[in-house]
């Protein structure tokens, strides 16, 4: 089926959600569709859309026995909101993309890397493979996409990606690569929008603080370090992920508990973080909205507050000095508490947070004395994901 459209489509999976977004090529401000697949794997997930163009929003469960009947609904849903003509390529989001620096057209050569490196990002690869298969057997002519998530990162200079291990490990690819690649290009092209070229290349933290949470450090417009490493469970405290964790406790924990690896890679990334100090959720909003009556709650938002500040300090101090920081996700786009809590103490670096704008989430939240300029951006993955896309096919037709 030859596509005779401009729009491109974003799919962005991951191990029990699923986005997806129709964009125009010609105007990618305003996304056409957008959905998210939550539930995946319960049997009965439940899909939330916005089509912008009948301006209708619905949310609908998908019933499917398994992964492949899930695919199927998914897709049969997609063709009746939009026309498969209408869509020209396919962009997938690649949590994992090794050394590569760039966008790649998806051929069987890159699926076969791809395979081969399954074993590096078990929890994301597998899913990502296996839609991006799924859609080249429905749409065999349609062009594919891999947006490598890592690929922001690979700017990082050696002394930022080795770890403390021996060093043939480090050949192996046994390094620090760092996640949240997307949206921190798109807050980049969101600077360079709407501020002037001598704010672009000074020294920037961008901080992506939603259930899955880490801070970039920005030097001359390249990413020179990143709190996430060689995978996505490390660095912040996250919704359920631990953030950087002492080694030895998988030791004492696999001696003591008896937990298997699989078994400890599902407390790390599934049942630590705000849940696990909480014991309630790891949603901030609930946390913040418990916290008053709940000590272990308060606990939780303290130590996210405190992990995300000193990781501004140590990366303000790698950058030697701090000229711009940038909110984004879905906490730091939303909670101006923790905001606060975060920036409140750091007057010595220059940041001050003026309360009114911060609280209305205004975009720039400091006060008019603040050394630093402190931001809050919107991100948009399917939307950069878009342009990605666009400019790859502009090269194609050159």
């Amino acid at each position: 089926m030859e596509s005779t459209g401009s729009n491109i489509l974003t799919v962005n999976c991951g191990s029990t959600s699923i986005k997806f977004g129709v964009y125009d090529t010609d105007d990618i401000a305003t996304p056409i569709l957008v959905a998210e697949v939550s539930g995946i794997g319960s049997g009965a997930a439940i899909l939330n859309s916005n089509n912008l163009q009948t301006k209708k929003s619905a949310t609908t469960t998908l019933r499917a026995t398994g992964p492949d009947n899930l695919r199927t609904a998914l897709a049969n849903w997609l063709k009746q909101q939009v026309a498969i003509t209408s869509i020209k390529a396919i962009g997938h989001r690649v949590v994992f993309g090794m050394d590569h620096t760039q966008p790649e057209i998806v051929t069987p050569d890159l699926l076969i890397e791809l395979k081969r490196t399954i074993a590096y990002d078990p929890d994301h690869l597998p899913v990502e493979i296996e839609w991006i298969e799924y859609f080249g057997k429905l749409f065999p002519s349609m062009l594919q996409v891999a947006c490598f998530d890592t690929a922001f990162h690979t700017s990082m200079p050696t002394v930022a990606k080795m770890l403390a291990i021996p060093r043939k490990y480090y050949a192996k690819g046994i390094k620090r690569y760092g996640f949240h690649g997307l949206s921190y290009a798109y807050l980049m092209d969101e600077l360079r929008r709407t501020t002037s070229a001598e704010e672009m290349q000074g020294k920037i933290i961008l901080a992506h603080l939603g259930g899955g949470a880490s801070i970039a450090a920005v030097s001359n417009g390249k990413c020179i370090d990143t709190s996430m490493g060689f995978t996505p469970a490390s660095g912040l405290v996250m919704g359920t992920r631990t953030g950087d964790l002492d080694p030895g406790v998988m030791r004492y924990l696999t001696q003591t508990e008896k937990l298997n690896p699989e078994q400890f890679n599902h407390v790390v990334n599934q049942e630590s973080g705000l849940l696990g100090i909480s014991e309630t959720t790891g949603d901030m909003q609930e946390l913040l909205r418990t916290a008053g009556n709940d000590y272990r709650a308060e606990e939780a938002v303290d130590v996210f507050c405190y992990y995300a500040k000193k990781w501004i300090g140590s990366f303000a101090a790698a950058l030697g000095g701090l000229d711009t920081l940038v909110f984004a996700g879905g906490i730091g786009e939303h909670a101006a508490e923790v905001r606060e809590r975060v920036c409140n103490g750091m007057e010595f670096l220059g940041i001050e947070l003026e309360e009114i704008k911060n609280s209305n989430n205004e975009p720039i939240i400091s006060s008019k004395t603040s050394r630093v300029c402190v931001r809050v951006i919107k991100t948009d993955e399917g939307r950069l994901m878009t342009k990605l896309v666009t400019e790859l096919l502009a090269k194609q037709k050159k």
